[in-house]
């Protein structure tokens, strides 16, 4: 069974930062490509990051580019988002996926002075 774990986000003020995490289990990390997804209040979905199974290929949505930074660690069934400079329209609860079946039950940021 496949599992994403999500842990790390919280209440910040604008401009600071905060590291995402997600533990993998039930399926081979390692040759999986996989994604940040948000959701913010009264928006669609928004796909903020996505990175190829060694980590050799990433992408980001513009919103987030030269803020937020993806990797994972394939030896600890990881996947990490680093977000600075973080601004109130962050805000939204955010999912590590596996294709488009496979999320976590999600993580909440909140960036508010």
């Amino acid at each position: 069974e496949v599992q994403l774990v999500e842990s790390g986000g919280g209440l910040v003020q604008p401009g600071g930062s905060l590291r995402l995490s997600c533990e993998a289990s039930g399926f081979t990390f390692s040759s999986s490509a996989m994604s940040w997804v948000r959701q913010a209040p009264g928006k669609e979905l928004e796909r903020v990051s996505v990175i190829t199974s060694l980590g050799a290929g990433i992408r980001y949505a513009d919103s987030v580019k030269g803020r937020f930074t993806i990797s994972r660690d394939n030896a600890k069934n990881t996947l990490y988002l680093q977000m600075n400079n973080l601004k109130p329209e962050d805000t939204a609860i955010y999912y590590c996926t596996k294709g488009v079946v496979n999320w976590g039950q999600g993580t909440q940021v909140t960036v508010s002075s």
